[in-house]
């Protein structure tokens, strides 16, 4: 008999027949609708959208805007902004092929200007020179090779960003959530975009709102008492029943628990945290 691949076989509709025949049943598929309410740490009023210093402004960011690549919960790499890349020489020169249909909340298109900015802006990437090739593709030539460049793209750091400062500042990006309010080191509101390009795979809330709570303490007691559906907390505390909160799996110091009236896929990301910082776009209503 032929081994079956697990992962293979959980990315594919024989996933639900062998849970069907086994009698368990496979996880309801996401659905739209609701409002997560997230209380964080890491928050400071000097925040901005460009400068993603402590968890609260990096949670923010994943819900405003994207990056080139993503890292799936799986650690898998696969697309955002860009839909393909390659390279002929050892990953010193690439070629990004941008989705032709990336769109900024203002409704300005992506332009190659905006990603060329976030080579600039980040020399850690090591880029020698960005040069547009056609509508939709850019050659990215680093000063020396760099295999896993789509890798490092995918970090939270490097979302795009228009390349205008007054854009930036206004939290204008490309993602599934438009800002609604921003208040810095405090108070973020997200509402979700009417037509997006990612319709029917992420972002499955109408409104997602993240709140700055430095207490470790009271994030843990907004929890206990339902002010709030997800925290990231050491643990919970002692007056708090278990049975009503999930604890997701992290490699990080601090623990990220949410309560059960919200959906997290089987699998959850933990190169970052909160799924890989996606969970506004990952996670859904129960």
């Amino acid at each position: 008999m032929t081994r079956l691949d697990r992962r293979l076989l959980f990315t594919t509709g024989a996933a639900a027949a062998l849970l069907a025949a086994t009698g368990v049943s496979a996880q309801p598929a996401p659905k739209r609708g609701g409002r997560l309410v997230a209380a964080l740490s890491g928050a400071d009023r000097l925040d901005t959208w460009a400068e993603p210093m402590g968890l609260f402004m990096q949670a923010a960011r994943g819900a405003v805007f994207e990056t080139l690549t993503e890292i799936s919960a799986d650690g898998t790499l696969r697309g955002d902004i860009a839909k393909g890349w390659d390279t002929a020489d050892g990953g010193q020169t690439w070629l990004f092929e941008m989705a032709d249909d990336v769109v900024f909340h203002d409704g300005v298109a992506l332009q190659h200007a905006d990603v060329q900015a976030l080579f600039q802006l980040h020399i850690e990437l090591n880029a020698g020179s960005v040069e547009a090739i056609g509508r939709t593709t850019l050659r990215v030539t680093l000063l020396a090779p760099n295999p896993s460049l789509p890798y490092m793209l995918a970090g939270p750091k490097f979302a795009v960003l228009p390349s205008e400062q007054t854009r930036q500042d206004a939290g204008i990006g490309t993602g599934v959530y438009r800002v609604q309010k921003f208040q810095a080191g405090r108070h973020f509101i997200g509402a979700r975009v009417p037509a997006h390009r990612k319709d029917g795979a992420a972002g499955w809330f109408d409104t997602v709102e993240l709140v700055s709570i430095p207490s470790d303490t009271v994030r843990a007691e907004a929890l206990r008492d339902t002010l709030v559906d997800v925290a990231d907390i050491e643990a919970l505390d002692a007056y708090t029943d278990p049975t009503e909160f999930q604890l997701l799996p992290s490699d990080y110091a601090t623990q990220q628990i949410a309560r059960t009236s919200i959906a997290v896929p089987m699998t959850v990301g933990t190169a970052w945290p909160l799924d890989n910082l996606r969970m506004t776009q990952r996670w859904w209503m129960a």
